[in-house]
């Protein structure tokens, strides 16, 4: 005997309600479960739709999803502090977020994308940048190469016509001062 999609569709409406009595009757069996009849009705409701609801996820998800994108904070008070950027996920101030969006499974891209944001949107606050970049001229970083091979060039020059000046003057004593200079040992 085959069974039409009707009666599969009943089965399975049967199903359910005998699976939200079963859940009902075990929450009631708590000894510490007390409850009358219109809040035994309400549960009986509530365990027929949730069971219901497991057999179609997709409405879950999206409303899973539209939950997640909710930022804690707005974008003005995200970016109100120079030194610290607040986290739209948590709510949390950091000088960077490229460790917190990993603990979070994301890239700056991700999290531009799930919070609607510019690709300008900044990643590091602006202090800690700016500090960064300070400490970095500071310590030499930045400067370009040509400008210390010209000041290095210039040098060597300068102790090459020396050289070729003391040679000419003085022979093998010029020649070792010239070694000297240069830091030549033979």
């Amino acid at each position: 005997m085959t069974t039409t999609s009707s009666e599969r569709s009943a089965d399975a409406h049967a199903d359910t309600i005998a699976l939200a009595a079963e859940l009902t009757t075990a929450w009631l069996t708590n000894p510490h479960t007390r409850a009358g009849s219109a809040e035994v009705l309400a549960s009986l409701t509530s365990m027929h739709e949730a069971v219901s609801g497991l057999s179609s996820p997709a409405p879950a998800k999206d409303v899973a999803s539209a939950v997640e994108n909710v930022p804690a904070v707005s974008v003005r008070k995200s970016l109100a502090d120079p030194n610290r950027i607040i986290s739209m996920i948590d709510g949390k101030p950091y000088a960077s977020l490229k460790r917190h969006l990993a603990s979070h499974g994301l890239t700056a891209a991700e999290y531009r994308a799930r919070f609607n944001f510019k690709a300008d949107y900044p990643m590091v606050a602006p202090g800690y940048s700016e500090r960064r970049r300070s400490h970095a001229n500071q310590i030499g970083l930045g400067r370009k190469a040509a400008a210390a091979v010209e000041g290095v060039g210039a040098a060597i020059e300068q102790v090459a016509e020396e050289v070729v000046g003391n040679v000419e003057e003085g022979g093998r004593a010029a020649l070792a001062a010239a070694r000297k200079t240069l830091g030549i040992r033979t």
